[in-house]
């Protein structure tokens, strides 16, 4: 397909729901939302992308969606299909966040073809943008490699948990996007403990904003920003 390279791109985009929302009527609500999880369906056939929930929270984003497509132009056009829902323009977006997969400098690879992320499909992803001090960048190679084997090293014992870095030198703000599986936040909270310990975590700049979402179907995620899966459950 044209315009189609070796390159993933991974892309997280945070949605805000506009309280205004909520006082249309049901039948306009059930319509905006079922047009939106209609294309965000289509699309899943064309490229990588789960949903995840956020309701309850964090108060500034109510879902996520989780992209990946060796297509750069897929993220645009997914997008451009969303805003010609109803239910787009009741939709902000906080946060949005784009990188794409590469090898690690400081492990030696054992495949020459292109790094991917695949997700393994946990019910939890924690997601945060990632900065570096510079100073981190002075030191020697064979420094940063000590240090990072050290910190792979210590995330390697927490089996629950399934790392998927990504980089967003020159195509974001952040230096890298960091996102991580588990089956539990708390296994994730356990995990950051031990990691402030190591030598590579004393040249951390910014971790945050961090988001931790729950894995759902996007209907059952539409359902909940206006309580209609209480309704339906009960």
């Amino acid at each position: 397909m044209a315009g189609e390279t070796s390159t993933q791109y991974v892309a997280y985009t945070l949605y805000k729901a506009d309280p205004a929302w909520l006082r249309l009527p049901i039948e306009e609500r059930n319509a905006g939302k079922e047009a939106f999880a209609e294309v965000v369906a289509a699309w899943q056939d064309r490229m990588e992308l789960r949903s995840y929930s956020l309701v309850g929270v964090r108060p500034e984003v109510d879902f996520m969606l989780w992209k990946l497509t060796e297509r750069y132009d897929d993220l645009r056009e997914l997008t451009t299909d969303l805003n010609g829902t109803p239910l787009a323009s009741y939709l902000s977006t906080p946060y949005s966040y784009l990188a794409a997969a590469e090898p690690s400098q400081y492990f030696e690879q054992k495949s020459k073809r292109p790094r991917k992320v695949v997700p393994r499909g946990a019910p939890y992803l924690v997601v945060y943008p990632f900065v570096k001090k510079r100073e981190w960048y002075a030191l020697p190679m064979d420094d940063r490699r000590r240090a990072m084997q050290e910190h792979a090293a210590v995330g390697s014992r927490f089996v629950t948990i399934t790392n998927h870095t990504t980089y967003s030198f020159g195509i974001d703000d952040q230096e890298f996007m960091t996102a991580f599986e588990c089956e539990e936040p708390s296994d994730f909270l356990q995990l950051m403990k031990t990691l402030r310990e190591t030598e590579a975590s004393r040249y951390t700049e910014r971790d945050t904003p961090i988001f931790v979402g729950t894995a759902q179907e996007l209907s059952e995620i539409l359902d909940s920003l206006d309580g209609a899966a209480a309704r339906i459950q009960a």
